[in-house]
């Protein structure tokens, strides 16, 4: 019966530190939810055309 007691009693004492290292991981997706929830904060940039230096890389990278 104590060794039960004991278990309960471990058991018990790290389920603060659980709860608290479960929130900290909870906390971003639920960041990233309320910011998807908003469209006005979407960022958006004029595209540009590229000047062909993934080519350039390619070529590059493919000699070495």
């Amino acid at each position: 019966m104590s060794n039960l007691y004991s278990n309960i009693k471990t058991s018990l004492s790290y389920l603060p530190r659980v709860l608290v290292l479960g929130m900290l991981l909870a906390l971003p997706l639920i960041a990233v939810n309320q910011v998807r929830a908003d469209n006005g904060s979407i960022l958006e940039s004029i595209e540009e055309k590229g000047g062909g230096i993934g080519f350039v890389l390619l070529v590059s990278l493919q000699r070495g």
